[in-house]
């Protein structure tokens, strides 16, 4: 649950929930109702913190990062369809800007409820259809996992996740900082 908001929130874990969903449903098979659930519920709350700052910022803050090009086409995409778009990009995989939906969502002021509804009904979607081809491909998945490849693959992972989210750390501090 904790990777879940983490990975919908403000750092830089992009696949983290799936792949340790996915992990986690190949080894111990009859608890994936349980850990999409966990899924579902983290990635959930992570988008609520989003949805909480964004709305704070409203659209001057969002002003502040986009074009204004860019600005009143987000405007105008968010105001005729949010609800599909936060849809999709709950279910769509990264490298889809998931979090700057939810964001701009958010900073448009649409309805909170809808906004944590959506999500909350599009990730269950998006992790029980994981957890389900898991389920399938279970024991090839944890042979793959075995290998040396995989393993260095993981390692490499988790250091391009971590200096990621060093770097979105980073950079929401030197902001903050300029506000002030």
């Amino acid at each position: 649950m904790l990777l879940g908001v983490l990975d919908s929130s403000f750092l830089f874990l992009p696949l983290g929930n799936d792949l340790l969903l996915v992990a986690l449903t190949a080894q111990y098979r009859d608890r994936w109702p349980y850990y999409v659930l966990l899924s579902t519920a983290g990635s959930t709350l992570g988008c609520l913190a989003v949805d909480v700052v964004s709305r704070k910022g409203g659209e001057a803050g969002l002003k502040k990062r986009l074009s204004p090009r860019r600005f009143d086409y987000v405007k105008r995409r968010i105001a005729k369809r949010a609800t599909l778009a936060l849809a999709l990009a709950s279910l769509a995989p990264p490298p889809f800007p998931f979090t700057a939906v939810v964001a701009a969502a958010a900073a448009f002021d649409y309805p909170r409820r809808e906004l944590i509804a959506t999500i909350a009904i599009s990730r269950a979607a998006r992790f029980t259809i994981a957890a389900l081809l898991a389920l399938w491909f279970g024991p090839r998945i944890l042979r793959l996992a075995e290998t040396p490849a995989v393993e260095r693959s993981v390692v490499i992972f988790a250091a391009v996740c971590i200096t990621g989210s060093g770097i979105s750390i980073f950079r929401w501090i030197q902001r903050s900082r300029k506000r002030d």
